[in-house]
This record gives structure tokens, C-alpha cells and sequence, in this order.
């Protein structure tokens, strides 16, 4: 728990009260007690100082985090991870923590672009989740590569074969055939 306590100081001492009033109104599923207030990049120098530390694994075992902002720099974190295998193991192990669309929305590990045709299996996985930001993240990981280079029309069958009420997976599957007929 002490690597846990030190990140959150850490967090304390980048808080910015009006940007945490501004967050707040952005992201209605959370409540305003567990947003900090600290900006993207701060986030982001955090999570790489973090990462070339080699002690980033203590951190991404602690689940549940109590903060947005950690959150935030758990995705940040696995978005550095070079080895895909690891990246996913620790991708999985969050997105049932992912209780929010700008923390799903900023989880992009890198070692997902390499590995395409074994991440479209976890993307069909997670987008039969029934966990809202699980589906989210699946759609989002579509989105962001397979419209390309690789694309093929099946792709667009993944999406279409969601069913649900809830606004954050549709406003994805939404994004997603938008940026489709853009490309």
C-alpha cells in the first residue's frame, strides 16, 4: 500500500482546483470527491517517471484505485508497456476498475498497434463484455486499427451486433462508424 499512498501525494501536490471543477462537469459518473484535479500532462510525466522506475507493477496491482487521476495514470502506464502479452494481461485486469469515459477513452496501450490479428480476439471478448466501458474500450481499439490499412468489411459487423441502452457504448459505436465513412 505505501507505493499507493506515494502516488497519491504525488497527485495532491499537481491538484488545480478550477480544472477539477471543470473535470467534474465533464465526467457526471463519478462523483466530484473522487477527482483530484490534475491536468493531462502532469499526468502523463507521472506515469512515464513511474514506468522508467521499474517498480510500475506495484502500482497497476493496486485495484481499485480511490482517484480519477489514478485511474488515468494506470492507463497512461500500461500504455507504455512494450511487451504486448504484459500490456493485455494488465488491460484486462483494469477495464472492470474503468468506471468512466475519459479514462476508458485514454487507455491506448502501444504494443496493441504491433499486434493486431490476436487483439481483434480480445476485441470480440470485450465488446460481449456487459460491462459498459469494457464494450467501449472494445469498439474504441476497432476504431483505432482496424479502419486503416487492415481494414475489412467484417469490422463493421462487430459493432453493429451491440445491443444496448447505454449512452457511453452507443455514443462509440457512433464515433466508430463515423470515423469508418470518414476513412
Amino acid at each position: 500500500m505505501r507505493v499507493l499512498t506515494e502516488i497519491q501525494k504525488k497527485l495532491c501536490d499537481l491538484k488545480d482546483e478550477k480544472y477539477r471543477e471543470f473535470t467534474s462537469k465533464l465526467i457526471p459518473e463519478i462523483s466530484k470527491d473522487e477527482i483530484i484535479g490534475v491536468r493531462t500532462p502532469h499526468l502523463k510525466n507521472l506515469a512515464k517517471e513511474i514506468y522508467l522506475k521499474d517498480d510500475y507493477e506495484k502500482f497497476l496491482e493496486e485495484l481499485p484505485h480511490k482517484y480519477h487521476e489514478e485511474n488515468l495514470l494506470h492507463g497512461f502506464i500500461i500504455g507504455k508497456i512494450k511487451e504486448y502479452e504484459k500490456a493485455l494481461g494488465f488491460t484486462e485486469k483494469f477495464l472492470p476498475y474503468v468506471n468512466n469515459w475519459a479514462v476508458c477513452d485514454s487507455l491506448r496501450p502501444a504494443s496493441f498497434r504491433k499486434n493486431k490479428s490476436s487483439m481483434l480476439k480480445s476485441i470480440k471478448k470485450w465488446v460481449k463484455s456487459g460491462h459498459v466501458h469494457t464494450i467501449r474500450f472494445g469498439v474504441e481499439m476497432l476504431m483505432c486499427h482496424y479502419l486503416d490499412d487492415d481494414f475489412k468489411e467484417d469490422y463493421l459487423e462487430i459493432p453493429a451486433e451491440i445491443k444496448s441502452e447505454e449512452y457511453y457504448v452507443n455514443m462509440m459505436i457512433a464515433w466508430f462508424y463515423a470515423t469508418a465513412l470518414a476513412k
